[in-house]
């Protein structure tokens, strides 16, 4: 029994610890999850807090299991363990059965787990946490409760300095579908032998105060200058089978043209500095940033601000062309506020933050178009 116990201890353990881990890499990531949820619930007034909570989540997971497998007041723990691993199983259910949401994320994008396995897993887990707290009596702590308190206050520091590492210098392993070596262009495909998701475009005009919504196709017979347009929406007809990696990455100028296909269709070498908004613009609007656009125009690199703020950027910042694009795609694809990726055509040949600056002038004079 007490070999089975001390089993159980370690890969208990062991997945707290992996599961903080991969997710401690990109606690941005965890804090958008958490939005779904909310959004889901209609709390949005919580999204100011995901990312705190989402950093003290991957914290109290990896502790929690590094306690565990040294045998640290295993009871307290085991408890511990009881209630996150029961607050998981909750959100894995939600997943699964109100079909809501697409996935938890309780691995991060590193490792996608179906809602089915997530919720497997959970049960596992909060069967095996079950059986270390009837049995915490036979286990033993590894270490001397000093030692003991040094290793989970390590871990504890190392945690909140990898989390903090990561939100300036964005994810040591980028598991996302704009990581170092991407081809844009393969992402936007759908996967072999799937379907897309059929859709039709609903018109919203007023007329007479009224709202009248119609498709393309039916519109109404005495259609005149006295139908104001309110909004045009795509309605879901069917749904798909398959899902692209990358959705909604179009890029467009400020007049409204779009550029995505020139861009990535292209053989040259260029620059898109992914800017979420300017919460931050004087931090990396420097004398740095100045000799990154003088470098690239020096050696005839194309350096684009995208960003989905394009007229608060544009009252900013007047020496770059800006392209506008989907606020969902930015948060994706840098997160680090702005993040600069090198392109050569679709595939991304480097993926840097702002705050790496010796690494962006490295990079800016190693180019070679």
């Amino acid at each position: 029994m007490k070999k089975s116990i001390l089993i159980i201890q370690w890969i208990v353990g062991l997945l707290f610890i992996f599961s903080g881990l991969i997710k401690a890499n990109d606690p941005l990531g965890l804090s958008f999850k958490m939005q779904e949820f909310f959004e889901a619930w209609h709390l949005e007034g919580l999204h100011n807090y995901t990312l705190v909570a989402s950093v003290v989540m991957n914290i109290l997971e990896v502790v929690a299991g590094v306690a565990l497998i040294i045998g640290w007041q295993i009871k307290r723990v085991s408890w511990l363990l009881l209630l996150l691993i029961g607050f998981f199983t909750f959100l894995t259910s939600y997943v699964l059965f109100s079909g809501k949401i697409h996935a938890c994320g309780c691995f991060g994008d590193c490792v996608p787990l179906s809602p089915i396995q997530t919720f497997i897993k959970d049960i596992v887990l909060l069967l095996l946490i079950v059986a270390l707290l009837i049995k915490s009596n036979i286990t033993k702590q590894l270490f001397s409760n000093v030692s003991s308190i040094l290793i989970i206050a390590t871990s504890f520091i190392l945690l909140v300095g990898l989390q903090w590492y990561v939100q300036k210098y964005l994810p040591v392993l980028d598991c996302l579908p704009f990581a170092k070596g991407k081809n844009i262009a393969e992402g936007l495909k759908l996967p072999p032998n799937a379907v897309a998701d059929s859709v039709e475009i609903i018109f919203k005009y007023k007329k007479d105060g009224k709202i009248v919504e119609f498709d393309q196709n039916n519109f109404p017979e005495k259609f005149d200058s006295t139908f104001e347009y309110v909004d045009r929406y795509d309605k879901l007809i069917r749904k798909g089978n398959g899902l692209a990696l990358i959705s909604d990455f179009k890029l467009t100028t400020l007049s409204g043209n779009d550029t995505t296909q020139a861009l990535l269709n292209s053989n040259s070498y260029y620059v898109l500095l992914l800017v979420k908004d300017a919460s931050n613009i004087g931090k990396w609007k420097n004398d740095n940033f100045e000799l990154l656009n003088t470098i690239a125009k020096a050696k005839k690199i194309s350096l684009f601000i995208v960003t989905s703020t394009a007229t608060e950027i544009a009252e900013q910042i007047t020496s770059l062309p800006i392209l506008q694009c989907d606020a969902t795609v930015i948060k994706t694809a840098a997160r680090v506020n702005p993040t600069y990726m090198f392109m050569k055509g679709a595939v991304i040949v480097e993926k840097l933050s702002y705050a790496s600056e010796k690494k962006l002038l490295s990079t800016f004079n190693k180019f070679n178009p």
